[in-house]
């Protein structure tokens, strides 16, 4: 049994297919060319990240197709509801980069009360010369800790960051379609678990109301953006925005105009529209922190996504190991 994995696999997660007798390919095969493939070397299902798409030609030309895993959360680069009525099993690994994302978003937001983004770029090249510039420049660098933190979407990547949050110190309020009745929980080493309760508000309130936002929700159906001019003439002067959903829930053009403005003293961003040619003027932005959509990219995330997914494929086609 062939599975094709063409965005690639952890070493662990290939090898637990392996040890349950699949044969797992990780070349990449192009986009144009990944029907052919299926068909020719009679895969059984397919695994992706977020760059190979499969759509309902895809589905439809690939009768043998038994099923199409993601890596990672977001699945709109699979016409899920479709696959699913002509029988294919399609699921992700929700849980495995939860800690990963939120990791980042925290760094980020660091690197952004602080500048340290920027001073890293400028201490190079003129740091010996303009030192005494240089420490006035940064010198008006903010805490996180007293602050609020706004998270919109409260699913694991939300709460995951709430917990890293409240460590740090802030206020965490969050915005959900869903009522939140769960406590986020804190684990302390030495010290046990630590149970608090999240404030919960809606949109406008949450905007109004924080210091820093941090978006985690998926690509809008419609298309639409959850933050544009409306909601940032909204927010606080000088509030700190991040992004490692997915490109497109912030309007990038009016991001640049408040960034510009002042409105907004900097922006976090994992993702882009139109990845991965993003908008050069946007990632060339002072105020802007960006990173090419790592967000679950560690070691440790790779390794229990891969698991996550061998787990899957093995319940789906019962085999065990």
């Amino acid at each position: 049994m062939k599975i094709l994995a063409n965005d690639g696999i952890s070493a662990s997660g290939k090898n637990k297919l392996e040890a349950a007798g699949f044969t797992v390919v990780t070349d990449t095969v192009a986009q144009e060319n990944l029907i052919d493939a299926i068909n020719t070397e009679n895969y059984i299902g397919v695994l992706v990240r977020s760059a190979t798409k499969v759509r309902k030609d895809v589905v439809d030309a690939c009768p043998n197709l038994k099923f199409i895993g993601r890596g990672g959360v977001g699945m709109d680069n699979i016409d899920v509801a479709y696959a699913r009525e002509k029988g294919v099993n399609v699921f992700n690994t929700p849980a495995s980069s939860s800690q990963s994302v939120a990791e980042l978003v925290m760094g980020q937001l660091f690197s952004a009360a602080r500048f340290t983004y920027d001073a890293n770029a400028l201490m190079p090249s003129t740091g010996a010369s303009d030192f005494k510039v240089l420490k006035k420049k940064y010198g008006k660098g903010i805490e996180l800790r007293g602050k609020t933190l706004g998270i919109i979407g409260f699913g694991r990547i939300g709460r995951a960051c709430a917990a890293y949050a409240l460590g740090c110190g802030m206020k965490v309020i969050a915005c959900d379609n869903n009522e939140i009745t769960e406590p986020v929980v804190l684990q302390i080493p030495g010290a046990g678990d630590v149970s608090v309760k999240i404030n919960q508000a809606n949109l406008e309130e949450l905007i109004r109301q924080s210091d820093f936002i941090s978006i985690h929700v998926p690509k809008q159906k419609d298309g639409s953006a959850v933050i544009a001019a409306k909601e940032l003439e909204m927010m606080k002067d000088g509030v700190i925005l991040a992004n490692a959903a997915r490109g497109g829930v912030i309007n990038e053009s009016d991001l640049k105009a408040a960034l510009s403005s002042g409105k907004v003293r900097a922006a976090v961003l994992d993702v882009f529209d139109n990845e991965p040619t993003p908008d050069a003027d946007l990632l060339a932005h002072q105020g802007v922190i960006s990173t090419p959509h790592i967000g679950a990219a560690t070691l440790e995330a790779q390794d229990r996504i891969g698991e996550e997914l061998a787990e899957n494929i093995m319940k789906i086609m019962k085999v065990q190991a």
